[in-house]
């Protein structure tokens, strides 16, 4: 087969998969959501086993259910409780403060009169806007419940998997090679969520502190919604760095001890929490997640930023979530091939793919 012919049928390939991706997303995301959560939690019961002598396994699979889910269900009654205060009693002050601040950047910029913030809402674009925002959160609290079925059949079905792969796989030989891939997969799925989580806790804890220190309403809810963007490679965290100081640019009241600050002038709070934010995820961001991850991904700082462009368009903000350990996952397959391995060496960092293949549990 010439090397036309084999270019060819590789973009043909690729289209087909795609379309694929794109057209199923509303199956395939919530599932592959549901799988990621599921190795969490198996990665979190096997910690718990090194922890506990003896064989608990039952024991520790259960705290660890407990665990996720009860800090699934916490994150999403954070949420509720966070957006029930932005919209309650305090909804004219921000809206008032917000109004003010368009103001006065129609007024540094010389556009003249300046629309509030119902008009900007209400208008054709900001109708759509609105429009989109309404679906993606109906979209997202639907594919929980999915999600959660589908982890509870994981869990029903874990007991069969490994006499189905002896069924399919009756030579040893093969039988052991898929093991391996299997095993370096999980490992590169398992480290990044769980050095991800780490990163996440302490990033949002230190946070936490910090906008309490400053004086920041709604300290609680603005750093749920950081441990959730901290996820997101690259991206989640310089927008994690930049809603704590937007918020803090509405906040209807600023705290006493900022100098020359009053309700009119918040710029000064705004650039302290800024600089008291970006602080930790820059810190933790470069200096303790690269320790902690090691070459465990192995993956190019340009392959993930595209894979989370890539992954994002094809599956929204899931994709997004997961558009790492996906492409930890390709790498690890497209490397088992001789025909596919120069794609895995191209997402590599090094050109060495078989890095995480080499490391042990």
């Amino acid at each position: 087969m010439d090397t036309a012919t084999k270019t060819a049928i590789w973009i043909i390939a690729t289209g087909v998969i795609v379309a694929f991706l794109y057209l199923g997303r509303g199956i395939l995301a919530p599932f592959a959501l549901a799988v990621f959560l599921f190795l969490t939690i198996e990665g979190f019961a096997r910690v718990l086993d090194d922890l506990v002598p003896g064989n608990q396994r039952q024991l520790s699979r259960t705290i660890a259910i407990l665990v996720v889910i009860s800090g699934f269900i916490g994150f999403v009654i954070l949420m509720a409780q966070g957006i029930a205060q932005f919209g309650g009693a305090n909804s004219a002050d921000y809206e008032r403060r917000i109004n003010e601040l368009i103001s006065d950047i129609y007024s540094m910029v010389g556009m003249g009169e300046a629309p509030t913030l119902t008009q900007l809402l209400f208008n054709e674009t900001g109708q759509r806007l609105v429009g989109l925002i309404a679906n993606a959160i109906g979209e997202l609290s639907g594919d929980l419940v999915l999600i959660l079925i589908y982890i509870g059949f994981m869990f029903l079905a874990q007991s069969t998997w490994s006499r189905k792969l002896d069924r399919i796989f009756r030579d040893k030989d093969g039988r052991a090679q898929v093991t391996e891939v299997a095993d370096a997969a999980r490992r590169g799925i398992e480290t990044y969520l769980w050095t991800q989580t780490v990163v996440s806790v302490l990033i949002t804890g230190l946070t936490y502190l910090t906008l309490r220190l400053f004086g920041v309403e709604n300290a609680l809810f603005l750093s749920a919604l950081i441990f959730v963007l901290n996820y997101i490679p690259t991206v989640g965290s310089i927008v994690a760095a930049l809603v704590p100081p937007l918020f803090a640019l509405v906040q209807p009241e600023v705290p006493a001890w900022v100098p020359g600050a009053s309700p009119q002038d918040t710029y000064i709070f705004t650039v302290l929490v800024f600089a008291g934010v970006s602080f930790w995820q820059f810190a933790i961001g470069n200096f303790l997640q690269p320790r902690m991850m090691g070459d465990s991904l192995n993956l190019s700082a340009l392959v993930v930023l595209l894979s989370l462009a890539i992954w994002g368009a094809i599956w929204g903000i899931p994709g997004m979530f997961l558009s790492a350990p996906l492409t930890v996952l390709m790498m690890v397959l497209f490397s088992q091939s001789a025909s596919t391995r120069w794609v895995a060496i191209l997402l590599s960092a090094d050109g060495n793919p078989n890095v995480a293949m080499q490391k042990k549990s």
